[in-house]
């Protein structure tokens, strides 16, 4: 009797101090500033920049949050009991998924404005984004909160040039910029579809890249062959023009790099039969006045 006695009362207070633990366990987190709440209370951003979520990868973060659960908290804002995420929508997607109750979040009382920056700026420097969701988030913060380019490369800690380039990207047509959204084109791809300016052979071009696979190479040869088909006029009865080599092609490149590399800008070299064109691209008032003193044309 006093055995299953003792065994009762061992059984009554390893509860209670697994209760007490789990208290100060909740009570530790929220001194730290992180809150357990009903995931049905949370919200995605409707402002989220981030327009693309890769379902596979989803199923796998799913799977480890069942066996260790949402090891980061998500940012959220206090809407009178109902929360709204700041950065962290991808963990809130995997926990819909995994079907958990409950998510860890740090409330910030932040406006609207500042909610925007966090989210973009939280996706760019876990680099979850696509080529084109980069690019669109560096023109939302240029549109809405009238930021520099200086600024943004401050901000993201990257190369001002860099955050041009990627802004070029948004030049590309709807087609492409579709593909490159769903991280089917990788970012330097998408550069080298920029030199199409024609939308329909651009997102012919584009079709190609995905479709075979090519490398950054192999997208500059079919784009170089492509316009090059594109500029030949209706048939006639002259000779076909020699197809340019890839030893060629390969120079154009090169020189085009060095340029690039020079001016810390855009630069294509288009060839001609007799004469070719080199042509400079530029983003805004201040990069031409910077592109001018580098070429030394600086005006009276």
């Amino acid at each position: 009797m006093k055995s299953g006695l003792g065994r009762g009362l061992n059984a009554l207070l390893d509860a209670s101090t697994k209760q007490d633990d789990r208290q100060d366990t909740e009570k530790a987190a929220m001194q730290a500033g992180t809150l357990m709440v009903d995931i049905r209370k949370v919200e995605p951003n409707k402002s989220q920049p981030r327009q693309y979520f890769d379902d596979t990868s989803l199923e796998e973060l799913a799977e480890s949050m069942k066996e260790y659960g949402i090891i980061s908290p998500l940012l959220v804002k206090d809407n009178g009991g109902h929360y709204s995420i700041i950065a962290g929508e991808r963990r809130y997607r995997a926990a819909r998924i995994a079907r958990l109750t409950e998510v860890p979040v740090i409330v910030k009382d932040y406006s609207d404005g500042d909610i925007l920056q966090v989210a973009l700026i939280e996706n760019i420097q876990r680099q979850d984004l696509t080529p084109i969701e980069e690019a669109l988030c560096y023109k939302r913060l240029m549109d809405d909160f009238f930021f520099s380019t200086d600024d943004i490369a401050t901000k993201v800690g990257k190369n001002k040039h860099a955050v041009i380039s990627a802004l070029h990207l948004l030049e590309l047509g709807p087609h492409a910029q579709a593909l490159a959204g769903e991280g089917k084109l990788t970012a330097s791809h998408a550069k080298v579809l920029l030199a199409v300016e024609d939308v329909e052979l651009q997102g012919a071009c584009a079709d190609t890249i995905v479709e075979e696979g090519l490398s950054v190479r192999g997208a500059e040869a079919l784009i170089t062959m492509a316009l090059k088909e594109a500029a030949k006029p209706e048939q006639t009865e002259k000779e076909p023009e020699p197809e340019i080599s890839e030893e060629v092609i390969y120079a154009y490149r090169r020189a085009e790099d060095d340029l690039k590399r020079a001016l810390g800008s855009k630069v294509s070299i288009r060839p001609g039969k007799k004469k070719g064109k080199i042509e400079i691209e530029y983003y805004s008032p201040d990069e031409l006045d910077r592109l001018l003193l580098l070429l030394g044309k600086v005006g009276s």
